[in-house]
């Protein structure tokens, strides 16, 4: 007779089970990182999740160029994507919080990159970041405009919806959660909604507003967004782009007063595009009535047929690559990601340790995180050491090296001396060449520049910048001061002056502060001991022994001490730059190249011992067959006919 199963035996086999099944669900888990042409997701829900995730991006980001009628698109700021194969998973990852924004997938904004998190789960989890990427896409890719068109086109561009043939737009943005501010009760508002029901602000005040829609907001936000949605509507659908680029540029650039531009950008008064805008909404009202009623409560309506495009291009048109992650550098990714949210910080640090004490986890990954955890605690020199060790690891990874530009960053924030400025230089040559548009490197780049003294290279350096990311003051402001301290006064001062009228306080009291300050630097060369005192980079000089500061600043970069084998010897011949035609490129002696520069009358022999790693501006990278083409160079002269070629511009 078989002996009866213990209660203990039971428990075994049900251990043993478990065991097995967590074994195998480990095994069957991958991660991947999947890479279109712009876009890299990483992920363990399978390559083709991961695929599709990346072609929707893909999607997107050709529907925003149709929109906006460009034939190239700027990314000037990475984008890091994580989609997460079950929504548990991804509920650890996201940010404490409620609402429809993080529900699905979220987007984390970076001092370095963009981190977007998604809920592969979902099948549509990507359209919970479509206004943020809108937002992305538009900063970088269109001028300065007032508050109504941004909040107007994201909320326009975040109804985006795709079929199997087409891509259509313009539906109802909402349902909004609002907190009754009179007894403390939710409700729920479309956009229709609340033009329907509310009166609608004058557009005088309209176009006059300057904030932006909060994560939360209340009645007034939502009216104000609600009302630029709809003249945005009308403007891109009665084909009215081109003369809202017009209207833009009476107002921001010759200052013309919106009343006034608007007559004279659309050739009617502000009073009628008001009733027309209002017109227009009654038109489409019935569809979006129909939309709302049809759709079940707390999910975003889709009214079909306000604008169809034709798919520029279907997720099978997409080329894509995956290759296989170890899982301890997927979890160094995730956690890199991690530490920049305060309340995940301290977790992530935790298994991040872990990760480096074991020699077969360490990876430049898990140390570049760990350096940014200690940089946002202002703890410099732990960040360094994780930085170094890093680099020991991966010399060429560009993250590590942008770390790296931080931390020199961080340490001279404050007029303290810069460590490691000239290996900050060095560090960023190498992240610009693995990310020729990437703004922030070119700005911390001409700040490393200028504090080194270097201010003609300064000034290549942030013009780059300004290109790259045309809104972004902070770059404005560094430009103007490289223009002073180059002596370029007239540039000085005209760039100055626009900044004064930012609607950013700071911004404009800095820049009203300079303009007072540039008659007295123009006339005497120096400000007074005070003010000089607390000018950013004052006491950063990093090589007192160099025959000026130009020098200084372009000195031979210094290694990272895990590399560093001899002190470099400095090259003191000072940088000029030219704006000239390159007739031809010389590559017989490759990597060596030589190029053929004319200017004027006068040509010049201008060499690169590796083209492979010189700077080009302009271009994804360096290309023998270049020709007849206008260029602008920084280079070091030889004799009077030839030199060494440091950066070359394509114009």
């Amino acid at each position: 007779m078989p002996a009866k199963s213990t209660p203990q035996i039971r428990l075994l086999f049900l251990f043993i089970y478990l065991l097995a099944a967590v074994v195998a669900r480990a095994a069957d888990q991958q991660w991947l990182r999947v890479s279109s042409d712009h876009f890299v997701v990483l992920t363990d829900a399978g390559e083709r999740k991961g695929h599709d995730i990346a072609a929707r991006f893909e999607q997107m980001r050709a529907v925003f160029a149709q929109l906006l009628v460009r034939s190239k698109l700027r990314m000037a700021e990475p984008i890091e994507i994580i989609a997460v194969a079950n929504h548990p998973e991804y509920s650890k990852l996201a940010p404490p919080g409620n609402g429809n924004s993080i529900t699905t997938g979220f987007t984390l904004q970076g001092a370095d990159r963009v981190y977007i998190v998604l809920d592969a789960s979902y099948p549509e989890s990507w359209r919970a970041v479509e206004r943020s990427f809108g937002r992305y896409l538009l900063d970088y890719n269109y001028p300065p405009t007032q508050a109504w068109f941004d909040e107007g086109f994201v909320d326009y561009f975040a109804s985006l919806y795709f079929t199997p043939t087409r891509a259509e737009l313009g539906g109802d943005a909402g349902p909004f959660s609002i907190t009754d501010e009179q007894n403390g009760n939710g409700k729920s508002r479309s956009f229709a909604d609340i033009l329907e029901r509310s009166d609608w602000l004058p557009f005088p005040a309209l176009l006059g507003m300057t904030h932006r829609r909060e994560d939360t907001p209340g009645e007034k936000d939502l009216l104000f967004s609600a009302e630029s949605w709809m003249l945005t509507h009308y403007l891109l659908n009665r084909n009215k782009l081109t003369e809202t680029g017009t209207y833009f540029g009476l107002v921001e650039i010759q200052r013309i007063p919106p009343a006034e531009a608007v007559a004279q950008a659309y050739g009617m008064p502000l009073a009628n595009l008001e009733t027309a805008v209002k017109e227009y909404f009654h038109s489409l009202r019935p569809k979006f009535m129909a939309a709302s009623e049809s759709t079940p409560p707390g999910v975003a309506a889709h009214s079909p047929l306000v604008q169809e495009l034709p798919l520029p291009i279907t997720t099978d048109d997409v080329a894509s690559s995956a290759r296989q992650v170890p899982a301890w550098e997927a979890q160094a990714l995730v956690d890199e990601m991690e530490v920049r949210i305060p309340e995940r910080r301290s977790t992530a640090v935790e298994q991040l340790r872990k990760l480096v004490a074991n020699s077969r986890n360490e990876t430049s990954i898990a140390h570049r995180a760990l350096a940014w955890a200690y940089l946002e605690q202002g703890e410099i020199p732990n960040a360094f050491q994780e930085l170094n060790a890093g680099v020991t690891i991966n010399p060429s990874d560009p993250w590590t090296r942008m770390g790296l530009a931080f931390a020199s960053y961080r340490s001279g924030e404050k007029g303290a001396r810069v460590q490691g400025l000239a290996n900050m230089m060095e560090s960023l040559h190498i992240v610009v060449t693995r990310y020729p548009e990437y703004a922030e490197a070119y700005n911390l780049l001409g700040w490393a520049r200028l504090a080194g003294g270097g201010a003609n290279a300064a000034i290549e350096s942030m013009r780059v910048a300004v290109g790259l990311s045309p809104r972004n003051e902070d770059y404005r402001l560094r430009l103007a001061e490289a223009y002073i301290a180059a002596k370029k006064w007239e540039d000085a001062v005209a760039a100055l002056e626009r900044l004064k009228l930012s609607e950013d306080p700071q911004i404009a009291a800095a820049a009203d502060k300079d303009l007072h300050e540039v008659p007295f630097l123009k006339k005497f060369g120096v400000l007074p001991a005070d003010a000089q005192a607390s000018k950013p980079g004052a006491t950063t000089a990093v090589n007192p022994g160099a025959e000026n500061a130009e020098e200084s600043a372009e000195a031979e970069p210094e290694h990272t001490p895990a590399a560093q084998a001899s002190t470099p010897q400095v090259d003191k011949r000072p940088i000029q730059f030219l704006k000239a035609k390159l007739l031809a490129v010389d590559c017989s002696k490759a990597p060596e190249a030589v190029l053929k520069i004319l200017s004027g009358r006068k040509t010049l022999r201008l060499r690169t011992s590796n083209y492979e790693s010189l700077l080009v501006l302009g271009r994804e990278k360096f290309s023998c067959e270049w020709k007849d083409i206008a260029v602008g160079v920084n280079y070091k002269a030889g004799g009077k006919m030839d030199g060494d070629l440091l950066s070359l511009e394509l114009q």
